[in-house]
């Protein structure tokens, strides 16, 4: 199986994607807030040769896809819109979708929406509402920053603040210390972000509407996974489980926000597991 690169024009946006497995069951991994699909590349040819069709792509703002410059051209619903989008152009009805983080706020979004065409779906380390640990104030500094010199000087300016970052997990920064290239590839993707998708989103994660009760209504197969160390996320995740309908729930041992990465061999086992029993 060969991961494929190729761009797809949406309307008034171009998103980038990679692939694997054409003409396989469909299945869809978004990543997060300053994610990329890189954050999923790797596993996108183990899953084609298990039969499915793997796409993961570029969120608008992100990566190698369209930047649009102004706040109002990003939001979870305006998001969610472009994922429908993708799966129309690849020519999929319903498929199994994957989000990570904000990616999985988007999947809600999308499944709440529009709940024919998600086949199955992946929670992983995300929300069911607003983000309850980032004070608003805190937020509007890191805007300002972003505002006034850009990206980069936000991302010198995180590096300052890592000791209290509750993302800073032992999982982490064991991989920034024993991975070689992993910290340069987290700020590759910091730094491909639009500051405009960083305002945009950054606000919108902290005053969302909370979905919990509505997810008392998803009737597809889900899995909910989480790093057991991701602390700000694991009591979403273990909500969310409660809440949905014969959902599993897969706590991540020794990982942290990004367990495909620190702990690939036990996400990797919850994610193929739940899908081998996916119809």
């Amino acid at each position: 199986m060969v991961t494929n690169a190729r761009e797809v024009r949406l309307g008034d946006v171009q998103l980038a994607i990679a692939e694997a497995g054409i003409g396989g069951r469909p299945v869809m991994l978004v990543h997060g807030f300053t994610g990329a699909k890189e954050d999923f590349t790797d596993f996108l040819e183990p899953l084609a040769e298990r039969g499915w069709h793997a796409v993961a792509p570029d969120l608008r703002g992100h990566g190698a896809s369209d930047h649009p410059g102004d706040e109002e051209s990003y939001s979870l619903a305006i998001m969610a819109a472009d994922l429908l989008a993708l799966a129309d152009a690849l020519g999929w009805g319903s498929f199994v979708l994957l989000g990570h983080s904000m990616g999985g706020m988007i999947a809600q979004q999308l499944l709440l929406a529009h709940p024919e065409r998600v086949r199955a779906l992946v929670l992983m380390d995300t929300t069911h509402g607003p983000i309850d640990w980032v004070e608003p104030d805190t937020r509007e500094l890191a805007a300002a920053v972003v505002r006034e010199q850009g990206i980069p000087a936000l991302m010198e300016a995180l590096k300052l603040l890592r000791d209290e970052d509750p993302l800073m997990t032992p999982a982490f920064l064991r991989l920034l210390h024993d991975k070689p290239g992993y910290s340069e590839f987290c700020d590759a993707k910091l730094l491909a972000s639009a500051p405009a998708m960083w305002l945009a989103m950054s606000n919108a994660m902290l005053t969302q509407p909370d979905r919990l009760d509505r997810l008392e209504y998803v009737d597809v197969p889900t899995l909910v996974i989480v790093g057991e160390q991701d602390i700000p996320f694991v009591a979403h995740g273990e909500r969310m489980a409660k809440m949905i309908p014969g959902a599993r729930l897969a706590i991540i041992p020794d990982a942290g926000h990004s367990p495909q990465f620190e702990n690939t061999t036990a996400w990797w086992e919850a994610l193929s597991s739940f899908l081998e029993d996916v119809e």
